[in-house]
Protein backbone atom coordinates (compact mmCIF):
# COMPACT_ATOMS: atom_id res chain seq x y z
CA UNK A 1 0.00 0.00 0.00
CA UNK A 2 1.40 3.64 -0.76
CA UNK A 3 1.36 5.75 1.83
CA UNK A 4 -1.09 8.07 -0.43
CA UNK A 5 -3.67 5.18 -0.32
CA UNK A 6 -2.77 4.84 3.47
CA UNK A 7 -3.36 8.26 4.44
CA UNK A 8 -7.17 8.03 3.09
CA UNK A 9 -9.97 8.58 5.48
CA UNK A 10 -13.85 8.85 5.58
CA UNK A 11 -14.97 11.54 4.21
CA UNK A 12 -16.53 14.10 5.94
CA UNK A 13 -20.50 15.29 5.30
CA UNK A 14 -21.19 17.44 2.43
CA UNK A 15 -17.12 17.93 1.61
CA UNK A 16 -14.97 15.76 -0.61
CA UNK A 17 -12.47 16.53 1.30
CA UNK A 18 -11.34 14.11 4.27
CA UNK A 19 -11.00 15.75 7.61
CA UNK A 20 -7.13 14.40 7.90
CA UNK A 21 -6.11 16.14 4.62
CA UNK A 22 -7.95 19.03 5.76
CA UNK A 23 -6.49 19.24 9.11
CA UNK A 24 -2.73 18.54 7.19
CA UNK A 25 -3.77 21.75 5.04
CA UNK A 26 -4.45 23.85 8.26
CA UNK A 27 -1.48 22.74 9.48
CA UNK A 28 0.16 23.70 6.35
CA UNK A 29 -1.59 27.18 6.43
CA UNK A 30 0.31 27.36 9.73
CA UNK A 31 3.36 27.74 8.87
CA UNK A 32 4.42 23.72 9.31
CA UNK A 33 5.50 22.61 6.12
CA UNK A 34 5.08 18.60 5.35
CA UNK A 35 7.41 16.13 6.16
CA UNK A 36 7.11 12.59 4.94
CA UNK A 37 9.82 10.11 6.56
CA UNK A 38 10.13 6.73 5.06
CA UNK A 39 8.36 3.87 6.62
CA UNK A 40 11.23 2.33 7.58
CA UNK A 41 13.20 3.78 10.22
CA UNK A 42 16.29 2.20 11.51
CA UNK A 43 15.06 0.49 15.29
CA UNK A 44 17.68 1.68 17.65
CA UNK A 45 16.50 5.40 17.97
CA UNK A 46 13.31 4.05 19.22
CA UNK A 47 14.92 0.97 21.94
CA UNK A 48 17.20 3.54 23.35
CA UNK A 49 14.97 6.47 23.78
CA UNK A 50 11.54 4.31 24.57
CA UNK A 51 13.29 1.57 26.34
CA UNK A 52 13.27 -2.45 25.20
CA UNK A 53 9.62 -2.69 26.58
CA UNK A 54 9.05 -0.83 23.25
CA UNK A 55 10.42 -4.18 21.22
CA UNK A 56 7.92 -6.26 22.01
CA UNK A 57 5.38 -3.46 19.84
CA UNK A 58 8.11 -2.93 17.14
CA UNK A 59 7.50 -4.63 13.28
CA UNK A 60 11.39 -6.23 12.87
CA UNK A 61 13.80 -6.37 10.31
CA UNK A 62 17.75 -6.81 9.71
CA UNK A 63 18.97 -5.45 6.52
CA UNK A 64 22.21 -7.28 4.90
CA UNK A 65 24.54 -5.23 7.16
CA UNK A 66 23.30 -6.59 10.21
CA UNK A 67 21.15 -3.27 11.23
CA UNK A 68 18.20 -4.10 13.14
CA UNK A 69 15.30 -1.82 11.22
CA UNK A 70 11.51 -1.12 11.75
CA UNK A 71 8.24 -0.04 10.32
CA UNK A 72 7.84 3.49 11.91
CA UNK A 73 5.96 2.97 15.18
CA UNK A 74 5.32 6.78 15.42
CA UNK A 75 6.51 10.14 13.49
CA UNK A 76 8.24 12.70 15.84
CA UNK A 77 11.75 10.83 15.67
CA UNK A 78 11.68 10.06 12.14
CA UNK A 79 10.71 13.69 12.09
CA UNK A 80 13.31 14.83 13.38
CA UNK A 81 16.29 12.43 12.34
CA UNK A 82 14.68 13.99 9.12
CA UNK A 83 15.36 17.64 10.54
CA UNK A 84 18.81 16.74 11.83
CA UNK A 85 20.17 15.37 8.28
CA UNK A 86 18.68 18.72 6.68
CA UNK A 87 20.07 22.42 5.94
CA UNK A 88 17.81 23.86 8.44
CA UNK A 89 19.30 22.06 10.97
CA UNK A 90 19.80 24.19 14.33
CA UNK A 91 17.56 26.80 13.00
CA UNK A 92 13.90 27.20 13.62
CA UNK A 93 11.98 25.37 11.33
CA UNK A 94 8.34 23.63 11.89
CA UNK A 95 7.16 20.37 10.29
CA UNK A 96 3.26 18.92 9.88
CA UNK A 97 2.83 15.33 8.86
CA UNK A 98 -0.30 13.04 8.00
CA UNK A 99 0.98 9.16 7.83
CA UNK A 100 0.48 5.47 8.37
CA UNK A 101 2.42 4.42 11.87
CA UNK A 102 2.87 0.26 12.35
CA UNK A 103 2.67 -0.98 16.28
CA UNK A 104 1.24 -4.24 17.76
CA UNK A 105 -1.88 -3.33 19.98
CA UNK A 106 -3.20 -6.41 20.98
CA UNK A 107 -6.59 -6.96 19.35
CA UNK A 108 -6.81 -3.77 17.09
CA UNK A 109 -5.37 -2.68 13.82
CA UNK A 110 -1.42 -2.62 14.16
CA UNK A 111 -1.64 -0.13 11.08
CA UNK A 112 -3.03 3.15 11.86
CA UNK A 113 -2.85 7.07 10.95
CA UNK A 114 -0.91 9.52 12.83
CA UNK A 115 -0.68 13.58 11.93
CA UNK A 116 1.00 15.99 14.44
CA UNK A 117 3.12 18.71 14.16
CA UNK A 118 6.98 19.28 15.31
CA UNK A 119 8.41 22.86 16.09
CA UNK A 120 12.53 22.63 16.36
CA UNK A 121 14.58 25.34 17.36
CA UNK A 122 12.46 27.99 18.72
CA UNK A 123 14.25 29.55 21.84
CA UNK A 124 10.97 31.31 23.26
CA UNK A 125 9.89 28.09 24.74
CA UNK A 126 6.54 29.34 26.31
CA UNK A 127 5.42 30.92 23.72
CA UNK A 128 5.85 28.05 21.80
CA UNK A 129 4.29 25.14 24.14
CA UNK A 130 1.06 27.65 23.98
CA UNK A 131 0.62 27.41 20.11
CA UNK A 132 0.88 23.58 20.17
CA UNK A 133 -1.55 23.58 22.63
CA UNK A 134 -3.85 26.20 20.62
CA UNK A 135 -3.41 24.14 17.11
CA UNK A 136 -3.60 20.91 18.70
CA UNK A 137 -7.20 22.28 20.03
CA UNK A 138 -7.91 23.16 16.80
CA UNK A 139 -8.01 19.61 15.56
CA UNK A 140 -10.21 18.65 17.24
CA UNK A 141 -12.18 21.67 16.38
CA UNK A 142 -11.79 20.29 13.10
CA UNK A 143 -13.22 17.17 13.74
CA UNK A 144 -16.33 18.35 14.93
CA UNK A 145 -15.55 18.10 18.76
CA UNK A 146 -15.37 21.80 20.38
CA UNK A 147 -15.64 20.90 24.17
CA UNK A 148 -12.47 18.74 25.25
CA UNK A 149 -10.96 17.94 28.50
CA UNK A 150 -7.47 19.43 28.67
CA UNK A 151 -4.94 17.23 31.02
CA UNK A 152 -1.68 19.21 31.25
CA UNK A 153 1.45 18.69 33.42
CA UNK A 154 5.39 20.07 33.78
CA UNK A 155 8.06 17.22 34.03
CA UNK A 156 10.54 19.73 34.55
CA UNK A 157 9.03 21.25 37.87
CA UNK A 158 9.37 17.58 39.14
CA UNK A 159 13.12 17.63 37.75
CA UNK A 160 13.17 21.23 39.19
CA UNK A 161 12.32 19.63 42.58
CA UNK A 162 14.17 16.71 42.76
CA UNK A 163 17.40 18.62 41.35
CA UNK A 164 16.72 21.13 44.63
CA UNK A 165 16.71 18.97 47.13
CA UNK A 166 20.15 17.09 46.47
CA UNK A 167 19.08 13.93 46.74
CA UNK A 168 21.51 11.08 45.61
CA UNK A 169 21.86 10.79 42.25
CA UNK A 170 20.60 7.07 42.05
CA UNK A 171 17.72 8.09 43.99
CA UNK A 172 16.96 11.36 41.65
CA UNK A 173 17.10 8.92 38.47
CA UNK A 174 14.98 6.36 40.16
CA UNK A 175 11.98 9.02 41.20
CA UNK A 176 12.57 10.89 37.61
CA UNK A 177 12.35 7.20 36.03
CA UNK A 178 9.08 6.50 38.13
CA UNK A 179 7.66 9.77 37.22
CA UNK A 180 7.80 9.44 33.45
CA UNK A 181 6.68 5.94 33.42
CA UNK A 182 3.84 7.35 35.65
CA UNK A 183 4.50 4.19 38.70
CA UNK A 184 2.68 5.54 41.80
CA UNK A 185 5.55 7.66 43.24
CA UNK A 186 3.71 7.28 46.53
CA UNK A 187 4.29 4.06 47.17
CA UNK A 188 7.77 4.33 45.13
CA UNK A 189 8.69 7.10 48.13
CA UNK A 190 7.46 4.39 50.42
CA UNK A 191 9.62 1.70 49.43
CA UNK A 192 12.52 4.20 49.69
CA UNK A 193 12.27 5.34 53.06
CA UNK A 194 12.42 1.67 54.30
CA UNK A 195 16.07 1.45 55.82
CA UNK A 196 17.78 -1.64 54.96
CA UNK A 197 17.49 -4.54 57.14
CA UNK A 198 20.60 -5.20 60.04
CA UNK A 199 23.29 -8.05 59.28
CA UNK A 200 26.19 -7.89 56.77
CA UNK A 201 25.42 -8.13 53.21
CA UNK A 202 27.75 -10.19 51.20
CA UNK A 203 28.39 -7.55 49.23
CA UNK A 204 29.19 -5.14 52.18
CA UNK A 205 32.68 -4.15 50.76
CA UNK A 206 31.29 -3.28 47.15
CA UNK A 207 28.68 -1.47 48.76
CA UNK A 208 30.66 1.01 50.95
CA UNK A 209 32.95 1.32 48.07
CA UNK A 210 29.94 2.43 45.91
CA UNK A 211 28.20 4.64 48.18
CA UNK A 212 27.56 7.73 47.18
CA UNK A 213 29.22 7.20 43.58
CA UNK A 214 27.39 8.89 39.97
CA UNK A 215 26.27 5.98 37.89
CA UNK A 216 29.73 5.94 35.54
CA UNK A 217 32.27 5.34 38.76
CA UNK A 218 29.33 2.64 39.85
CA UNK A 219 29.70 1.20 36.35
CA UNK A 220 33.31 1.52 35.81
CA UNK A 221 34.23 -0.24 39.20
CA UNK A 222 31.59 -3.17 38.52
CA UNK A 223 32.90 -3.45 35.22
CA UNK A 224 36.37 -4.25 36.32
CA UNK A 225 35.09 -6.93 39.34
CA UNK A 226 33.15 -8.75 36.81
CA UNK A 227 36.19 -8.26 34.06
CA UNK A 228 38.76 -10.27 37.30
CA UNK A 229 35.69 -12.83 37.68
CA UNK A 230 35.89 -13.40 34.15
CA UNK A 231 32.28 -13.10 33.57
CA UNK A 232 30.31 -10.35 31.24
CA UNK A 233 26.42 -10.82 32.61
CA UNK A 234 24.79 -12.69 35.93
CA UNK A 235 21.17 -14.46 35.87
CA UNK A 236 20.93 -12.49 32.23
CA UNK A 237 21.87 -9.33 33.89
CA UNK A 238 23.93 -6.81 32.09
CA UNK A 239 26.89 -5.15 33.67
CA UNK A 240 25.03 -2.20 32.94
CA UNK A 241 21.56 -3.22 35.30
CA UNK A 242 23.94 -5.07 37.97
CA UNK A 243 25.73 -1.53 38.61
CA UNK A 244 22.78 0.01 38.75
CA UNK A 245 21.35 -2.27 41.29
CA UNK A 246 24.61 -2.42 43.30
CA UNK A 247 24.27 1.20 43.21
CA UNK A 248 20.53 1.34 44.31
CA UNK A 249 21.48 -0.77 47.06
CA UNK A 250 24.66 1.11 48.46
CA UNK A 251 22.66 4.38 48.51
CA UNK A 252 19.75 2.24 50.75
CA UNK A 253 22.74 1.40 52.87
CA UNK A 254 24.09 5.25 53.17
CA UNK A 255 20.21 5.94 54.71
CA UNK A 256 16.40 6.16 54.08
CA UNK A 257 15.01 9.12 51.73
CA UNK A 258 15.05 11.92 54.44
CA UNK A 259 11.51 12.51 55.93
CA UNK A 260 11.49 16.38 55.21
CA UNK A 261 12.26 16.28 51.30
CA UNK A 262 9.09 12.88 51.27
CA UNK A 263 6.74 15.43 52.68
CA UNK A 264 8.05 18.16 50.28
CA UNK A 265 7.38 15.36 47.65
CA UNK A 266 4.15 14.31 48.55
CA UNK A 267 2.89 18.06 49.27
CA UNK A 268 4.38 18.77 45.59
CA UNK A 269 2.40 15.84 44.04
CA UNK A 270 -0.91 16.71 45.62
CA UNK A 271 -1.03 20.03 43.56
CA UNK A 272 -3.57 20.03 40.97
CA UNK A 273 -6.67 22.15 39.26
CA UNK A 274 -6.53 25.76 38.05
CA UNK A 275 -2.93 26.57 36.56
CA UNK A 276 -3.10 29.99 38.22
CA UNK A 277 -3.84 28.61 41.72
CA UNK A 278 -1.11 25.68 41.22
CA UNK A 279 1.10 28.60 40.40
CA UNK A 280 0.42 30.29 43.89
CA UNK A 281 1.02 26.52 46.14
CA UNK A 282 4.07 26.10 43.90
CA UNK A 283 5.91 29.45 44.89
CA UNK A 284 4.45 28.94 48.84
CA UNK A 285 5.94 25.31 48.76
CA UNK A 286 9.52 26.69 47.95
CA UNK A 287 9.11 29.19 50.03
CA UNK A 288 8.14 27.05 53.25
CA UNK A 289 10.94 24.56 51.74
CA UNK A 290 13.67 27.36 51.06
CA UNK A 291 14.17 25.57 47.53
CA UNK A 292 15.05 27.32 44.66
CA UNK A 293 12.01 26.38 42.15
CA UNK A 294 12.07 30.07 40.14
CA UNK A 295 13.34 29.84 36.68
CA UNK A 296 11.18 26.50 36.48
CA UNK A 297 7.94 27.88 38.23
CA UNK A 298 8.42 31.53 36.12
CA UNK A 299 8.18 29.17 32.62
CA UNK A 300 5.42 27.25 34.10
CA UNK A 301 3.43 31.16 34.76
CA UNK A 302 4.73 32.19 31.48
CA UNK A 303 3.25 29.56 29.30
CA UNK A 304 -0.22 29.65 30.91
CA UNK A 305 -0.35 34.02 30.39
CA UNK A 306 0.76 32.90 26.34
CA UNK A 307 -2.11 29.92 26.38
CA UNK A 308 -4.48 32.95 27.82
CA UNK A 309 -3.38 35.14 24.73
CA UNK A 310 -4.65 32.32 22.19
CA UNK A 311 -7.94 32.63 24.09
CA UNK A 312 -7.63 29.37 25.83
CA UNK A 313 -9.49 29.26 28.92
CA UNK A 314 -6.68 28.44 31.12
CA UNK A 315 -9.20 28.22 33.87
CA UNK A 316 -10.79 25.52 32.31
CA UNK A 317 -7.85 23.24 31.99
CA UNK A 318 -6.33 20.33 34.44
CA UNK A 319 -3.60 20.81 35.53
CA UNK A 320 -1.50 18.26 37.84
CA UNK A 321 2.24 18.24 39.03
CA UNK A 322 1.97 14.22 38.77
CA UNK A 323 0.66 14.42 35.39
CA UNK A 324 3.28 12.31 32.80
CA UNK A 325 2.90 10.69 29.38
CA UNK A 326 5.20 7.71 29.84
CA UNK A 327 7.84 8.71 27.44
CA UNK A 328 11.26 9.51 28.88
CA UNK A 329 12.59 12.08 26.62
CA UNK A 330 9.61 14.86 27.74
CA UNK A 331 11.58 17.55 29.39
CA UNK A 332 9.01 19.95 30.22
CA UNK A 333 5.36 20.88 29.22
CA UNK A 334 3.25 17.88 29.00
CA UNK A 335 -0.60 17.52 27.38
CA UNK A 336 -3.03 15.25 26.78
CA UNK A 337 -6.97 15.78 25.18
CA UNK A 338 -9.77 14.00 25.85
CA UNK A 339 -12.93 13.25 24.67
CA UNK A 340 -15.32 14.88 27.56
CA UNK A 341 -16.72 11.91 29.64
CA UNK A 342 -14.77 9.50 28.27
CA UNK A 343 -11.18 10.08 27.93
CA UNK A 344 -9.70 6.90 28.57
CA UNK A 345 -7.63 7.29 25.50
CA UNK A 346 -6.35 10.52 24.27
CA UNK A 347 -7.17 12.45 21.29
CA UNK A 348 -4.32 14.62 20.54
CA UNK A 349 -0.90 14.59 22.99
CA UNK A 350 2.29 15.83 23.04
CA UNK A 351 4.67 18.08 25.06
CA UNK A 352 8.46 19.77 25.39
CA UNK A 353 11.38 17.41 24.29
CA UNK A 354 14.67 19.00 24.45
CA UNK A 355 16.75 16.48 25.12
CA UNK A 356 15.82 14.27 22.36
CA UNK A 357 17.86 16.65 19.21
CA UNK A 358 21.26 15.88 21.27
CA UNK A 359 20.16 12.04 22.25
CA UNK A 360 19.43 11.79 17.91
CA UNK A 361 22.65 12.89 17.92
CA UNK A 362 22.97 16.72 17.12
CA UNK A 363 26.50 18.12 18.13
CA UNK A 364 24.11 21.03 20.19
CA UNK A 365 20.89 21.16 22.15
CA UNK A 366 17.93 22.38 20.09
CA UNK A 367 14.08 22.88 21.74
CA UNK A 368 11.61 21.34 20.44
CA UNK A 369 7.96 20.56 21.20
CA UNK A 370 5.13 19.57 19.07
CA UNK A 371 2.09 16.90 19.61
CA UNK A 372 0.72 13.77 17.62
CA UNK A 373 -3.28 13.38 16.46
CA UNK A 374 -5.17 10.18 16.56
CA UNK A 375 -6.76 10.23 13.47
CA UNK A 376 -8.96 7.14 13.85
CA UNK A 377 -10.37 7.96 17.56
CA UNK A 378 -10.87 11.44 16.23
CA UNK A 379 -13.06 10.26 13.46
CA UNK A 380 -14.79 7.69 15.94
CA UNK A 381 -15.71 10.76 18.11
CA UNK A 382 -16.63 12.95 15.44
CA UNK A 383 -18.64 10.67 13.49
CA UNK A 384 -20.35 10.18 16.76
CA UNK A 385 -21.30 13.36 16.97
CA UNK A 386 -22.68 14.14 13.80
CA UNK A 387 -24.91 10.85 14.03
CA UNK A 388 -26.41 12.47 17.39
CA UNK A 389 -26.91 15.67 15.35
CA UNK A 390 -28.90 14.03 12.91
CA UNK A 391 -26.09 14.41 10.42
CA UNK A 392 -23.90 11.55 7.55
CA UNK A 393 -22.39 9.53 9.90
Amino acid sequence: MTEAAATRTPQSAGGSVSWADALLLSFTQAGYIRSEPTILQPAEPFLDLSGEDIRKSLYLTTDLSGEELCLRPDLTIPVARDYLASARAGQPAGFSYLGPVFRYRWGRPSQFLQAGVESFGRQDRAAADAEMLALALEATTAFGLGDVEIRTGDVALFNALIDALELYPVWRRRLIKDFNRKVSLTDDIAQLTLTTAPGRNEYEGVLAALAGSDRKAALALVTDLMSIAGTTNVGGRTVAEIADRFLEQSTLKAGALPRDAVAVIKRFLAITGDPDDAVAQLRALAKDAKLDLAAAIDQFESRVGFMAARGIDTHQTRFSTSFGRGLDYYTGFEFELHARGDGAEPLVAGGRYDGLMTQLGSATPIPAVGFSVWIETLTQYGKGKETSQGGAA
